[in-house]
């Protein structure tokens, strides 16, 4: 069963040094095993930020939080709150497009 891991952070970095961070690490999430995609997102009204994991196992997002790289994630923002979510994927609403785009004909579409 594919998983996503949800990381919302509070962080002590302005914007632009959280920014400059990410950008440092990103290429090394280009290596973990099974991460399908990965998606960063900022909160406009509060300035937290999340990462969105796409995995294409649960056993791969739970061998991703034992890493180094996962390890490490709250020092390298300097993070305040960490708040991590793990979710089984139920269902694609396009189930032919996205991190787990399925293989055959589309789903039905009609409403």
């Amino acid at each position: 069963m594919s998983a996503i891991l949800f990381v919302r952070i509070t962080s002590g970095l302005d914007a632009q040094e959280f920014e400059r961070r990410l950008l440092e690490r990103r290429p090394r999430f280009r290596d973990v095993p099974g991460l399908l995609q990965k998606v960063y997102g900022r909160d406009s009204s509060n300035g937290d930020v999340c990462g969105i994991y796409f995995f294409e196992s649960r056993r791969a997002l739970d061998a991703f939080r034992e890493t180094e790289l996962a390890r490490t994630i709250p020092t390298a923002y300097d993070a305040v709150e960490v708040r991590p979510e793990v979710y089984e994927v139920l269902y694609s609403l396009r189930p032919e497009q996205g991190p787990f785009a399925e293989s055959g004909p589309p789903a039905d579409t009609t409403v």
